[in-house]
């Protein structure tokens, strides 16, 4: 089995937020798998399932995403390496998706709360949002919608990785690295 989990804050004031990045995709991997909802309270977010693969948005707010994902992992007995993080990125540019397995939360609170419940060996699929000037404006530039020039790619941007998500049921990390990664937004076609 397989646990996509898309990160991001529940409630419509957070939906075109840069934070919010990593439920866009999940939305877009459901609407693509015909995923039924299969929800529970005792899940704390909202998941879907298509035949072995699960699709997970977090209701906790990104601060306690892992209480969610620890929830499901054990509920279904999922192994870490199965569990698939989107998520949004400051440290890239606009448009940058990465791919890694492992690795520090880079001060992200989301990947924080799911390094203290599961461990960090799950991989992780970063979208970069762009950085603000100062790092004190961190949490207000996550909160934030994106901006309208980049409102213009998102749809593209979220085709792009839904696709690379797919890849990965099938691909290794290391394949769909190379197929997927793209430095900023001017790599999308």
């Amino acid at each position: 089995m397989t646990l996509f989990v898309g990160l991001g804050n529940p409630g419509s004031q957070y939906e075109e937020t840069r934070h919010n990045i990593g439920f866009k995709v999940v939305d877009a991997l459901v609407d693509k798998f015909e995923a039924r909802d299969i929800s529970k309270k005792a899940f704390e977010g909202e998941l879907y399932r298509s035949a072995s693969t699960l699709f997970l948005k977090p209701s906790t707010f990104m601060n306690l995403s892992g209480k969610s994902v620890e929830a499901v992992k054990r509920f279904f007995k999922i192994d870490l390496e199965n569990i698939i993080v989107i998520h949004d990125d400051i440290d890239l540019p606009f448009g940058a998706v990465r791919f890694k397995r492992g690795g520090g939360h880079g001060g992200h609170n989301g990947l924080r709360s799911l390094d203290a419940h599961i461990g960090k060996e799950y991989i992780r699929v970063r979208i970069g949002v762009g950085k603000p000037l100062y790092k004190s404006q961190v949490a207000e530039y996550v909160l934030h919608d994106f901006t309208e020039e980049e409102a213009a790619h998102i749809a593209s941007l979220v085709s792009h990785v839904r696709l690379a998500a797919i890849s990965l049921l099938s691909e290794g990390l290391n394949e769909v690295k190379s197929t997927y990664s793209l430095k900023s937004i001017a790599g999308l076609k």
